[in-house]
């Protein structure tokens, strides 16, 4: 159908795709070194911002690079970091490990507790005083080659397509978007970015990339139990000492406090739920007092890139650029990046600007990179990560002797022995767990969760959770690993369900509550599941993650 429709074409020096904090450095960056360079920036949620969540606490490092006064244009970076703790947990007790003992990577020293969706937001507007121009609700959905081979823009999405793929009443074909240089700036484990990197074999060579999944609430609190600046972090209960994870608890303005958890999607056993082990969390005595009184506002998920330096692809390949976390750029120990993101992008422009004016050769971004603090930053935590297949004692014990004695700098590089959707073993093999029912008040099931994400697809469109195998679910995923994406899908989207007499198992996809986490394109352990982009300005529409 596709070949049959007449597209309007736009031409631009430079597309980028996605329209967070890579992205939008990209551009402003772009602007600021020649205003006559054509931008476009394409966004997939409803406004910039919307698909945006993070922690998140802040380090103001390429801001400042790319936007000096960004004080005085009012930038919502406002509450610093003011006092740190971080708690090792048992199931009744807790532990407070000593700040001044904790690696430098880990201290938050001049650090702010944000928004990333309203910096983004802000963002956007720096963006557009400088005419760069923001689509946002554009999905990109499809990637454009020349005839040799390399990347010539993108096409955005038709609109208006039922889901039996007929048009409807209010079609509109997407537009072709073609340019001189396509930036792939789409966040962690981006749909056209995946393709780039099979496409072109940018992982050759590399471990495999790892992931977690992070969950964010945002609580209005008693104000009591509020402590503006403050940063809270923890490690081990509810999680056992096998499985990678920890939670941040971060006190915001408005006695308002960001709190979330992070799980390791290498994680093994297939009836564990991080969606649960994350409500669970919260009945921690040291936890449930703070939230006490309070009210949730807000949830989101999201899932987050952590391999490092050892699972980066090659960021550049004939005619674009792959930046950002759709590379992988987060500093993991940090629990950081958004800087590095930034700072990618602000590389990005530097190379394309020289690029346009010399016609010299894209791969200049890769020895950029590697020339910066982003790089550096990236090399000296590269063997936190990959440490925690010992176990978190070990892990610990390592990490302080890596980054306390020799800063990041053993003669060695520790590689990750396996992507995460190959960690889980059969459910036969593994323990049950038994989840506490949800009270209504710290704990709360998923349908009302989603509902808080302010998540919207419309009903009457393809179905953008697709199965290379529709059979696989119920004759091998649920036999062997008793389907796990019922329980690591944080939105409730997937179900099995027996209807009729002989009560045959269904393996059900709600898309409508899909709010765009990636979790299942990760860890589905067949790698059956292909998250692809939906109809533009669906999913979910975060005001303050």
């Amino acid at each position: 159908m596709n070949n049959s429709i007449q597209r309007e074409v736009m031409d631009y020096d430079v597309v980028i795709v996605g329209a967070g904090p890579a992205g939008l450095s990209t551009a402003i960056k772009l602007k600021q070194l020649n205003k006559d360079i054509s931008v476009c920036v394409l966004e997939k949620g409803a406004e910039v911002g919307a698909h945006i969540l993070s922690g998140n606490v802040f380090e103001t490092r390429a801001l400042d690079e790319l936007i000096p006064d960004w004080k005085e244009k009012k930038a919502p970076v406002k509450t610093k970091v003011s006092k740190e703790k971080f708690l090792f947990l048992s199931q009744n007790s807790s532990f407070s490990w000593p700040t001044w003992l904790l690696p430098s990577v880990q201290k938050n020293h001049n650090n702010y507790i944000i928004s990333l969706a309203n910096l983004c937001r802000w963002l956007g507007e720096q963006a557009e005083t400088l005419s760069i121009e923001i689509f946002p609700g554009f999905p990109a959905s499809e990637i454009l080659y020349h005839e040799d081979g390399s990347v010539k823009g993108v096409q955005t999405g038709d609109m208006g397509i039922d889901k039996d793929g007929n048009k409807k009443e209010n079609f509109e074909p997407g537009i072709e978007l073609h340019g001189k240089v396509t930036v792939f700036a789409e966040g962690c484990r981006g749909h056209l970015g995946k393709q780039l990197i099979n496409k072109f074999n940018l992982d050759q060579g590399k471990s495999p990339q790892q992931y977690g999944i992070g969950f964010k609430e945002i609580w209005d609190v008693d104000s009591v139990q509020h402590n503006e600046g403050l940063v809270m972090h923890t490690v081990g209960w509810p999680l056992d000492n096998n499985t990678y994870g920890g939670s941040f608890c971060y006190h915001a303005e408005n006695n308002q406090i960001f709190i979330g958890y992070v799980v390791g999607l290498d994680y093994q056993n297939p009836y564990l739920s991080p969606y649960d082990e994350f409500q669970r969390f919260k009945t921690h005595p040291t936890i449930s007092k703070i939230l006490k009184k309070g009210k949730r506002v807000a949830y989101g998920a999201r899932a987050l890139i952590e391999g490092g330096i050892q699972s980066l692809p090659k960021m550049h390949m004939p005619g674009a650029l792959l930046i950002g976390c759709d590379a992988g750029t987060l500093n993991m120990p940090k629990i950081k990046g958004s800087h590095t993101a930034m700072k990618s992008g602000i590389i990005a422009a530097e190379t394309i600007n020289d690029f346009l004016r010399e016609n010299n050769d894209l791969s200049n971004y890769e020895i950029k990179f590697k020339k910066s603090w982003a790089y550096q930053e990236l090399y000296t935590a590269r063997n936190v990560k990959p440490s925690f297949n010992w176990g978190l004692i070990p892990a610990t014990i390592f990490t302080g002797i890596d980054q306390i004695f020799f800063r990041g700098h053993l003669p060695f590089t520790l590689k990750h022995p396996h992507a995460d959707h190959e960690a889980l073993l059969p459910a036969n093999e593994m323990k049950k767990i038994d989840y506490p029912k949800y009270d209504g008040v710290l704990t709360f099931d998923k349908t009302t969760s989603v509902h808080l994400t302010g998540t919207n697809h419309d009903d009457n469109q393809p179905v953008h959770l697709q199965l290379k195998d529709s059979t696989l679910p119920v004759n091998f995923t649920l036999r062997e690993f008793d389907e796990p994406a019922q329980r690591y899908c944080p939105a409730a989207v997937y179900e099995i369900q027996y209807e009729g007499d002989k009560s045959e198992p269904q393996f059900v996809i709600n898309a409508q509550n899909c709010i765009h986490c990636k979790t299942c394109d990760i860890k589905e352990p067949s790698q059956n599941i292909n998250w692809v982009a939906p109809e533009g300005g669906g999913g979910p529409n975060y005001a303050n993650m």
